[in-house]
């Protein structure tokens, strides 16, 4: 390719409003585009990035026994109502009629219609299993973009889902795709670190997530120093030193007009870890109060997974005002008494720190009255107890006793365990060699290239420019001649010719020092630069960015040279 013809303008400076290194430079190198908020448009650079990542993910996948499909955009709004997912995405899904009065979504997802897609083509259990996947566009209308490919409304990702005979056969599979998205980073010189996910919109029972430390990723993940036990900061676990003493006897205080957790530590002198507060969320006919220390945060996440309820939707001042509820002063103690003559079912589920922590102060669905000495089992109870809290600055590791501590982590892939969520949904079954029917049980399988090509920029880049890994770089080789003379550039369109598609020829009629600049920031690994020195020895130099001296290579026969030596050159 010529430089010339190419469809890409480097830019020198970085707008004000870009911060993340790969967000600058790949709008810098001509990667990308902005066509509007969370909107990229990729450019011929971009392109054949995107290209390379397909091929070696696509490789994996075949490895795996994988087969690709592609899957429409639209999916029916009936399948999502059917798979129970229309309502946990909420505003997070475009939801749209056609003039035939369907109803139809911009699928964020693509489980329900993989789903759709088996029962229409696989008739017999024998058949299972089957592991199917694809490139395809998603869209998901994030509330915050940011960070360039790093949190887009429309993006390209794969995703493979297998269907399985039994829970056996999906638990050996899984790991197998670990194992090959550990393998995908490791080319990409990412560096991945696995760690417990939260299932979330996806459901399931099981769920791991590949991460990239990064201040720019807008994850946080708990990690322990010690034995490296890693998790999303949704399902983490940690232990809460609680202190070891007789319960007292209750007291009534007035708090005055103190409500958050800071305001009555103050008033009332006493640490947030002896204070409780409550938190109030929705789900259909239900009020969930979920009671946690002072100093935790409930977790969404971990009270979903315990209540079995989906979607939790945190309960606003209107909602608890309608129901007779003091927002700033509710609790599981002194409910008003019209709440629990409604036909709502109210739940109280207790955080387990809670429960082993004595003499805690607790509103009272009073304005300003608050119990102090309140002890679990004594002065109130839950219908159940468990970890519902998020884990924070302070807890120690439950599996070593090592300090538990926060990091921002970019999300790269996601595996998910699903079980026969979807296939017992959407009437997914077959009957087994027995003769009995079953649902069977499903993997899903994404990774957002994007994203993945955003991260790839973050972890291999210096000041000036990006550095591809060779299997990635839009082009393998850099040309350039310094100097002008109808040899040199008769002996440039040679080379040029010979290497075909591997390399970008800079043709433009600047200067040196700015081909230098472009081949820096748009990253090409390796250069070729033609001098008449050089072609007077019937030479080459090859350059990289870690060679402090340039190697010497014969003009003729140049490909087969490099051809050989490519090995070597991208294990430097």
């Amino acid at each position: 390719m010529r430089y010339s013809r190419l469809v890409s303008k480097t830019v020198r400076e970085t707008p004000k409003s870009v911060h993340a290194p790969s967000h600058a430079l790949l709008l810098r190198g001509g990667f990308i585009r902005a066509l509007s908020q969370g909107l990229y448009s990729y450019l011929p650079l971009g392109t054949r990035v995107v290209f390379r990542l397909k091929r070696l993910i696509r490789e994996e996948m075949i490895a795996l026994g994988g087969q690709e499909v592609f899957l429409p955009l639209t999916n029916p709004r009936q399948l999502w109502i059917d798979s129970g997912r229309d309502a946990i995405y909420g505003d997070d899904m475009i939801r749209f009629q056609v003039r035939s009065g369907r109803n139809l979504v911009l699928a964020p997802t693509h489980e329900e219609a993989m789903v759709e897609l088996v029962k229409s083509v696989i008739t017999s259990y024998k058949e299972l299993p089957v592991f199917l996947f694809q490139f395809q566009t998603k869209f998901r209308n994030e509330e915050r973009t940011r960070c360039g490919l790093m949190r887009t409304k429309e993006f390209v990702m794969k995703d493979g889902y297998s269907f399985h005979r039994s829970f056996t056969g999906l638990n050996n599979f899984f790991p197998q795709v670990f194992e090959a998205y550990a393998r995908i980073f490791k080319a990409c010189r990412v560096p991945a670190v696995p760690a417990e996910a939260s299932v979330g919109m996806m459901m399931g029972d099981r769920s791991y997530e590949f991460l990239m430390p990064t201040e720019f990723g807008d994850d946080l993940v708990i990690r322990c120093a010690g034995c490296g036990y890693t998790a999303n900061a949704d399902v983490a676990v940690g232990d809460l030193d609680s202190p070891e003493e007789e319960p007292a006897e209750v007291r009534r205080v007035n708090a005055g007009h103190a409500h958050t957790m800071d305001q009555l530590s103050g008033e009332l002198g006493v640490p947030r870890s002896r204070l409780a507060k409550t938190m109030v969320y929705s789900h259909s006919d239900e009020l969930i109060l979920a009671v946690v220390r002072g100093d935790q945060e409930v977790s969404p996440e971990k009270l979903r997974a315990l209540v079995k309820r989906s979607p939790l939707t945190l309960a606003d001042r209107d909602q608890l005002q309608f129901h007779g509820i003091l927002a700033d002063y509710v609790s599981p103690i002194g409910l008003p008494k019209d709440v629990m003559d409604l036909d709502l079912n109210v739940r109280v589920i207790v955080d387990d720190v809670v429960a082993r922590t004595p003499n805690l102060t607790i509103a009272t669905n009073e304005e300003g009255i608050y119990l102090t000495n309140v002890n679990h089992g004594r002065d109130f109870s839950g219908e159940i107890v468990g970890d519902i809290s998020r884990v924070l600055p302070g807890a120690r590791c439950h599996h070593c006793g090592g300090e538990l501590r926060k990091e921002r982590v970019l999300e790269l892939g996601h595996i998910s365990r699903l079980g026969d969520y979807y296939s017992r949904r959407l009437k997914l079954s077959f009957t087994d060699a027995a003769g009995q029917r079953f649902h069977p049980p499903m993997g899903s399988y994404g990774m957002g290239l994007g994203r993945l090509m955003a991260a790839v920029v973050e972890a291999n880049h210096d000041k000036r420019g990006i550095n591809w890994p060779p299997a990635l770089a839009p082009y393998r080789y850099f040309l350039m001649a310094i100097g002008r003379s109808a040899k040199l550039a008769r002996i440039a369109e040679e080379i040029h010719e010979e290497l075909g598609d591997d390399v970008l020829f800079d043709d433009r009629r600047i200067s040196i020092s700015a081909k230098f600049k472009d081949a820096d920031l748009i990253g090409v690994p390796y250069r070729l630069i033609l001098s008449h020195r050089t072609v007077d020895r019937g030479e080459v130099e090859l350059l990289a960015r870690g060679m402090r001296t340039p190697r010497r290579l014969p003009i003729s026969g140049l490909a087969a040279v490099l051809e050989d030596l490519a090995e070597e050159l991208d294990e430097a």
